[in-house]
This record gives C-alpha cells, sequence and structure tokens, in this order.
C-alpha cells in the first residue's frame, strides 16, 4: 500500500519491477473489463488481415475487420484506463473494509484476551501491532506506553523514552491485551501488557590454544608462583626478624632494677636445672660425687 500502484493506460512503458520493456496485465478466464479490453486487442491481431512474422495464424481462421473486433481509439482507451484504475482501488478498498469488519467481529467477544504479536508500523501517536496467527491490526496508544516521554524517530522507526531510555522499534515482539473494539469505525485497540526481550545472539567460542602455546602458558604461570613463594617467605623473614628484634628494643626502654631483677631470675632457672639432675643419671652417680652435689647446694643455700 506504500508504494506506487499500477495504473492503466494505452501507452507501453514496461514492468520496473519484473524489468520487462512490454507488459500487460489481464487473467484468464476473464474476471474484469481491462481484462476483457487486452483480450479483444489480442483477438484483433489474430483475426485481423495484416501479417506479421510474430503470429501465426490457423489454417482455418477467418479473417475480419479491426474495427468489428477492436473499434477503440487512443482516446477511449485513455479514459477505460483512468476509469479501470479507480474502480480496481474501489474494490480493493471494499474488501479490505470487509476484511476488517470480520476481524473487528472476531475480536468484540475476546476483549481482554492477551494475544503475542508484532510492531508492524510506528508512528508519532503509538504502535500498530499485528496480532500473530491471526493477522489482526491494532493500535497502541502512546498514552499506554509505560510512563515516559517518548521521542519519535522516523528514520530509525523507534519510539525511544526519554527518561528510562526504552525502545519500542519496527518488528519487535509485544504482549497486548484487547482493550476496545469499534465495529462502526473498524478499529481495534490495544494495553501494553508485556514486551518479549529480544533473541541476542550468542558470540562463538573461541577455538582451543594448541598445545604447545598451553605449555608456555603453565610453565609461566608456575614462574609467577615461584616468584610470589619467594616474595612472601621473604616477607615473612622480615617479619620474624622485626619480632626478635622487638624484645631487645623494649629492654632498653625498662629500668636498671628491672634489668637485674631479669637477670637474677635466669641465673636461678639454669641452678635448679644443674641441680636436679635426672633419675637415670642419679642412679649412675657414685656416693662422692652425691656428696659433692649435697655441697654446692648448701653453699647456695648460704
Amino acid at each position: 500500500r506504500s508504494m506506487n500502484q499500477a495504473v492503466y493506460q494505452p501507452d507501453n512503458k514496461g514492468h520496473f519491477g519484473l524489468a520487462y520493456p512490454a507488459y500487460a496485465h489481464f487473467t484468464s478466464p476473464i474476471r474484469r473489463y481491462p481484462d476483457l479490453l487486452v483480450h479483444r486487442a489480442i483477438r484483433s491481431i489474430i483475426r485481423g488481415g495484416v501479417e506479421s512474422n510474430k503470429v501465426k495464424r490457423h489454417e482455418n481462421t477467418r479473417a475480419q475487420k479491426a474495427e468489428a473486433v477492436y473499434p477503440y481509439d487512443t482516446a477511449k482507451m485513455l479514459a477505460f484506463g483512468e476509469q479501470s484504475s479507480l474502480t480496481e482501488r474501489r474494490a480493493d478498498e471494499a474488501t479490505r473494509d470487509v476484511m476488517n469488519w470480520l476481524k473487528c467481529e472476531f475480536l468484540q467477544d475476546r476483549i481482554g484476551g492477551v494475544f503475542d504479536g508484532v510492531i508492524s508500523a510506528v508512528t508519532g501517536f503509538g504502535l500498530f501491532v499485528e496480532l500473530k496467527d491471526l493477522y489482526v491490526e491494532g493500535l497502541v496508544h502512546i498514552t499506554n506506553l509505560p510512563q515516559d516521554y517518548y521521542h519519535y524517530e522516523a528514520a530509525h522507526h523507534h519510539l525511544v523514552g526519554e527518561r528510562t531510555r526504552k525502545v519500542f522499534a519496527l518488528g519487535d515482539p509485544i504482549i497486548v491485551r484487547v482493550a476496545r473494539v469499534d465495529l462502526d469505525e473498524r478499529k481495534v485497540d490495544f494495553e501494553l501488557e508485556a514486551r518479549q526481550p529480544r533473541k541476542r545472539r550468542i558470540k562463538k567460542d573461541k577455538p582451543e590454544v594448541k598445545s604447545a602455546e598451553k605449555s608456555k602458558n603453565t610453565k609461566a604461570s608456575k614462574n609467577n608462583e615461584g616468584t610470589r613463594s619467594a616474595t612472601s617467605n621473604a616477607a615473612a623473614d622480615g617479619a620474624n626478624a622485626g619480632d626478635k628484634a622487638a624484645p631487645k628494643c623494649l629492654n632498653k626502654n625498662k629500668s636498671g632494677k628491672q634489668q637485674s631483677r631479669d637477670k637474677t631470675a635466669k641465673k636461678q632457672s639454669k641452678s635448679k636445672k644443674l641441680a636436679t639432675p635426672k633419675v637415670k643419671h642419679a642412679k649412675k652417680l657414685k656416693k662422692s660425687d652425691k656428696s659433692k652435689v649435697g655441697k654446692k647446694r648448701v653453699s647456695k643455700k648460704r
């Protein structure tokens, strides 16, 4: 309907879509008046007495006058072409109107029903949606879209939300609810029920890395792990050294009395260890050695 429609005319201008230099439209059997005119023209050529290499006649064909078979001049053919074009437009509109009425009658008992559809047209005042498997077209007005201010992009056939940046484009799948049906005007109003997400293209997986590249990667990872462990060990050693050096720093801050007390406590602990030998060793000691140990204990007590 958006393309240039055909026009009946006597001038042979060919067919643009089929790229034919010469083109004539007719049907068999005859259904329209233009078909009848084309059949009369063909009959006049066959029955006429004019000889031509492009026409083969039967032996028993009788010649007839062209005026009797095809009594039309250029002016009459122009008038017939205009009349045929107008009547064809009117017939198409009548069939379309009847089809729309039948579709509205079908949906009149299904108000509130939810259907899957596809956006067939985008305008500044809303979206035209065609229901799948039913081929019924209706309007989703722009006021029934999610709350936002929508900008119409005619070049891309888009409605874009200013705040939410939602896009409604030509060919998008959509779910609608039948809101109103008007038989007199042959119109159907839809409300947006939900919007189906587009199918995203799945990226193909990259080819597997070759074995040589894999080995290189494993070696590099092992080297990285070794350097990491070396650095971690060095850090741990530094921390331990710091911990050992910490008491020395603390000892410097202690007073003289405390340092002397610590020294005496250390000496006493050492003397106790020496004074209390193990049981096994005690059995092996001689009597003379035991007496010496007892004398040492007495001297230290004194």
